[in-house]
């Protein structure tokens, strides 16, 4: 086996596994509607190590065959963003067929960006298992034919993101050493049409290099979710888990993307897992991972 980040040569015959990260948004605020019907994003996206695991190898027959186990995903299998990435590059280049094995950890619908994590994912394991030669310019564009998070799964390094979330730039930032991030998911699947219905885009205001400089623990002060308030007015079970997360001793806590997932920053391990303990009393699947990916 080999990973989707490995950069040794490989054969055409080989199996390859990946992990796809998810990600949490520090901040995300919505600046502006967009001609084209979209919304202008900013936040930063920082990847978690909470990873779906993706493995592929060829077939002898043409197309994909799509195995999903671990968390269900609602609708059709074939209309996922993974066989979406197998469709755009058999297009493009004219791959061969494919099995390919998606185990789900990641929760749907949660703001952790499982799905575009998984697309992603699958670009990057099919450019090695078919010496594709795709670069990294070249694998961001594609990813961004996916959708609008995918890019930042090509690398999954902490990015200040701009416009629909394909603009990327590096965000030089480390957290203090041993701090970890906890983070909860209630059960709730918020989706996109949902989310959006209750946003009044505004500016940002914010100078992202002033958030780098300041304790964590005045973030709150500088940052905000703008679809936390309706998001929660809609689920208070969601505002629920960020309160726990406050309560067990988070520097900063809130709700990621679009929801319903939260997360909170801890200044230690022990912290972190004691918090995840706390919401999986409450029946709220939770992980902790160590801060700095």
């Amino acid at each position: 086996m080999m990973s989707a980040n490995s950069s040794d040569s490989v054969t055409s015959s080989e199996d390859m596994i990946g992990f796809a990260p998810a990600k949490i948004n520090l901040g995300l605020f919505v600046t502006g509607k967009r001609s084209d019907g979209f919304h202008d994003l900013e936040s930063v996206f920082w990847p978690v190590g909470w990873n779906d695991v993706l493995e592929v190898h060829r077939k002898d027959t043409p197309g994909l065959d799509l195995k999903i186990t671990g968390l269900s995903i609602e609708g059709d299998a074939t209309d996922n963003l993974v066989s979406r990435a197998y469709v755009l590059l058999q297009d493009r280049f004219g791959i061969g067929g494919v099995k390919a094995h998606l185990h789900k950890c990641i929760p749907m619908g949660a703001g952790l960006g499982g799905g575009s994590s998984d697309g992603t994912c699958m670009l990057k394991l099919l450019n090695l298992l078919f010496e594709l030669g795709i670069d990294d310019i070249q694998g961001e564009a594609l990813a961004a034919e996916l959708g609008s998070d995918c890019p930042f799964f090509w690398k999954a390094h902490p990015a200040h993101v701009t416009g629909r979330g394909e603009h990327l730039a590096p965000w030089d930032f480390d957290f203090p050493e041993g701090m970890w991030i906890a983070i909860a998911h209630p059960g709730i699947h918020v989706s996109t049409r949902e989310a959006f219905a209750g946003i009044s885009p505004a500016p940002s205001g914010l100078d992202w290099g002033m958030l780098s400089a300041a304790p964590i623990a005045n973030w709150s002060e500088l940052l905000r979710n703008d679809f936390q308030p309706g998001i929660e007015h809609l689920h208070p079970r969601i505002a629920a888990v960020r309160n726990l997360l406050t309560k067990s001793g988070a520097v900063y806590s809130q709700m990621t993307g679009t929801g319903s997932a939260c997360f909170g920053i801890f200044a230690d391990e022990e912290a972190a897992q004691q918090a995840c303990e706390a919401a999986r009393e409450q029946g709220w699947p939770a992980f902790a991972v160590v801060a700095n990916p």
